[in-house]
């Protein structure tokens, strides 16, 4: 046909799904993406092939690695994939998520590699264009209108309120949306290539430039939060850096290639990890540089950045990898909680020659107080339970583990105020699973308010 994807059979026998043996007349098909940092769908092919999981099964999977199609139910049997009528209906198909990223709540995640988790998410789409044309043939479906999202299914009240997959096209910047992916479908089932669709990155510097000072604060400094919870570098210590090196994102690197801390093309070898920048975009400029004691003008090349969001977080990831020789150059920055010594630490690692370098990023926290940025540091833990929490959505899930690897128990928490017993690290939590006194099972501390 026109396929050139990899379709694999790995149906679950052993899931009550299939054991059941219910049949749907299809009428549509729903896109979902797993939820979590998960790529590899025989991690899910494996747990959900058992008789006691009962509370999931989809249609198939779509590999993040591989981008091969696992095909986990026969198509016209029944799944347990929307949490509404939808299941009923339509057919339900898993694209798996990249490793790299971490959940923080809800549909917010950051990202440790944007090129990698990127190329994940495009590989998974482009797979499940080809799918989708194949099954709108197969069942005669017009992908225009018979073809939605789980988040789409929620606004139509026939499935669970989940924001995906469009959270993670959106988090990436991928400009990919479900009219995109529809109109994917038609053309590939016309024979027609794929449309372009060009990628929509983040902050533009350029924004800045007739802002106000507090105005450009207030309108990076959410940024900055989210670096820290990623990096672990406080988000105010980062936020003054980005002041004083950028002038408020008003400079001649930052307003022309997003660079805000002024970071050049070579740099401790280009050692450190992370880093989002493409490795060729480049912005060249005269700066000034000290050599042999004097001050010299060079012309240099500087780092260009899609978006303001790049450039911070290839600033952080190089403070967190950059070494001196075989030792980190900024050993101990990482989870410092006080500002005044991270940027000593920051300082005598070499980042700056200026003897009143640490006075005035202190000055700049101050007089702004940037402090109010920075991220809360989740306390609970194993030595602090039992506590209470608050929840105050209806749909949170309970499980019978700590992770969303474990199966959901088909109950939720409602609004109120539960007690934790025991916390554990586990898949598709920032905070960490609590178990509830009660006995129901373990509930993602990202939506619950400790009080």
């Amino acid at each position: 046909m026109m396929r050139n994807m990899k379709l694999i059979e790995s149906i679950l026998k052993k899931n009550p799904c299939y054991t059941t043996g219910r049949k749907i007349t299809v009428k549509g098909l729903m896109l979902h993406s797993v939820g979590c940092s998960q790529p590899n769908a025989a991690v899910f092919i494996n747990s959900w092939n058992s008789a006691s999981y009962n509370n999931a099964c989809v249609h198939g999977f779509i590999d993040g690695n591989e981008g091969t199609v696992y095909q986990t139910l026969p198509w016209n049997h029944r799944g347990w994939h929307a949490g509404g009528n939808a299941n009923n209906t339509h057919i339900g198909v898993e694209m798996c998520e990249p490793a790299c990223i971490k959940y923080t709540g809800g549909t917010s995640f950051i990202c440790s590699d944007t090129a990698t988790a990127r190329a994940v998410a495009k590989r998974t789409y482009d797979v499940a264009v080809e799918l989708f044309a194949m099954l709108c043939k197969e069942y005669g479906l017009n992908p225009l209108t018979d073809i939605i999202s789980h988040r789409e299914g929620h606004t139509q009240g026939v499935a669970s309120n989940y924001g995906d997959p469009e959270h993670l096209w959106k988090g990436l910047k991928m400009g990919y949306t479900m009219d995109t992916f529809r109109q994917a479908v038609k053309a590939k089932m016309n024979g027609a290539p794929t449309p372009s669709v060009p990628e929509t990155f983040g902050t533009q510097a350029s924004a800045f430039k007739n802002l106000s000072e507090a105005d450009v604060i207030a309108r990076v400094g959410s940024l900055f939060t989210a670096d820290q919870k990623k990096s672990g570098i406080l988000a105010s210590v980062s936020l003054a850096q980005f002041i004083l090196e950028s002038g408020y994102g008003k400079s001649e690197l930052a307003q022309n290639a997003n660079n805000c801390f002024g970071m050049k093309k070579s740099l401790s070898g280009n050692t450190w990890s992370g880093s989002p920048w493409d490795g060729k975009s480049t912005y060249t400029k005269k700066t000034q540089e000290e050599e042999n004691g004097k001050m010299v003008t060079i012309t240099a090349d500087f780092r260009k950045y899609n978006c303001v969001e790049d450039s911070i977080a290839d600033h952080s990831a190089y403070l967190l990898g950059a070494k001196n020789g075989t030792s980190l150059r900024y050993n101990g920055l990482k989870g410092c909680t006080d500002y005044k010594k991270a940027v000593q630490i920051i300082k005598d690692g070499g980042y700056a020659i200026s003897s009143s370098y640490v006075s005035n990023l202190c000055s700049i926290i101050e007089r702004w107080n940037l402090t109010k940025w920075d991220a809360v540091v989740n306390t609970a833990s194993a030595d602090s339970c039992p506590f209470l929490v608050r929840v105050s959505i209806n749909d949170l899930n309970i499980r019978k583990g700590a992770g969303t690897n474990y199966a959901r128990t088909g109950k939720y928490t409602g609004t109120g105020v539960f007690t934790i017993v025991e916390v554990k690290s586990g898949t598709g939590s920032a905070k960490g699973w609590g178990r509830l006194k009660s006995g129901a099972g373990w509930i993602a501390l990202d939506y619950a308010a400790r009080i």
